[in-house]
This record gives C-alpha cells, structure tokens and sequence, in this order.
C-alpha cells in the first residue's frame, strides 16, 4: 500500500536551513511567480537601458573627439 500513495513531505532529506518556513496556508516568504516574471522583465528593461545609454554616450564622445 506504501507505494499507491506518494509522500507529500517535498523536503525529503533536505537540511532544516534550506527548507523554507512554512506557514498556515504554505511557505513563508518565498517569490510568487508573478514576482519573478516582472522581476525578469525590469532585469531585461534595465539591460536594454543600460545599452542605450551606453552607446548614445559612446556616439557623442565620438563626435565630440572627430569633431
């Protein structure tokens, strides 16, 4: 019978520090999925950003010196 029904403990064998706290309804203080794709998005828009302030500071430098 012990194998028709799964364990539903995940943590297994895992040390207590890197199991997260678990609360009434689940985990305390873990990253909701919605979290993690607008953390995602700003990580590309600010890449992206970063780029074209860049290379427009790269553009004028060039002008400025071959003037």
């Amino acid at each position: 019978m012990g194998l028709v029904f799964s364990d539903l403990k995940l943590d297994g064998d895992a040390p207590v520090r890197a199991q997260p706290v678990v609360g009434e309804w689940g985990p305390v203080d873990v990253t909701s999925t919605a979290a993690k794709k607008r953390g995602r998005v700003l990580a590309v828009l600010l890449f992206v950003a970063a780029l074209v302030v860049l290379v427009v500071a790269g553009f004028f430098w060039f002008k400025a010196l071959h003037g």
